[in-house]
């Protein structure tokens, strides 16, 4: 199922979260990818200015292109708002993030934004998680995090690349997707990996977004607040 019409009409309404001046933190992925091209449109059309902080290069390179003036997150000490995507989204509004390997600098803007949209399609909404868990770790500490992860339930995977490389992310890390079934405890996990020494972040998101856009099929959306 298609939900390209959905997520192109939801990024365009999103934009009513915009303020002239904002400081605003851009996600990795496909819905971000949408908006982010929306935001170039509407500041163009409205003549207003704002600033964006990217997640990755991936969403650096479309903003250049679409001519909005770019921040990194070490430049700004408050994001007024965040648009991102999600993996998974349960029935308390926590987030698994992390596919697209840009976990810890997305939670990094999350964590210092005064207001989250997350924006995913139909098929990302579950009651309890039940995919593999994206965790950034340390070169040197991937050995010690994998043995402590199978202590806690978890069956770890190094992720590779199509040619069986490690995935290394842009902060010089690696990402292990780990499997701990169905999760119904989802804030009490991270508390438990983020722990371990290591890591260095956790792809389940546990402060919750203040909206939340559901892209539908027939390219219809809600708006959960």
């Amino acid at each position: 199922m298609s939900f390209d019409g959905a997520i192109k009409a939801l990024s365009t309404d999103a934009l009513k979260y915009v303020k002239d001046g904002n400081v605003i933190g851009l996600g990795s992925g496909r819905a971000a990818t949408a908006f982010v091209k929306s935001l170039s449109a509407y500041t163009k059309a409205k003549n207003i200015s704002v600033q964006g902080v990217p997640t990755s290069l991936q969403i650096k390179l479309i903003a250049e292109e679409g001519g909005i003036p770019l921040l990194e997150a070490d430049q700004v000490d408050k994001i007024d708002v965040v648009f991102d995507g999600a993996d998974q989204i349960d029935s308390q509004k926590y987030l698994i993030k992390g596919g697209g390997g840009a976990l810890l600098r997305e939670n990094i803007l999350i964590s210092a934004a005064r207001k989250i949209v997350i924006m995913a399609d139909s098929s990302k909404f579950v009651k309890n998680f039940n995919r593999k868990i994206p965790i950034e770790v340390h070169p040197l500490a991937r050995n010690t995090v994998t043995s402590t992860l199978k202590k806690i339930g978890g069956k770890p995977e190094l992720r590779s690349l199509d040619r069986g490389y490690p995935f290394i992310t842009e902060n010089g890390n690696i990402i292990i997707d780990c499997d701990f079934g169905t999760i119904k405890n989802p804030k009490n996990l991270a508390q438990k990996i983020i722990g371990i020494a290591g890591v260095m972040e956790v792809g389940i998101f546990t402060r919750k977004p203040d909206v939340i856009y559901k892209a539908k099929s027939g390219g219809k959306f809600e708006e959960i607040t």
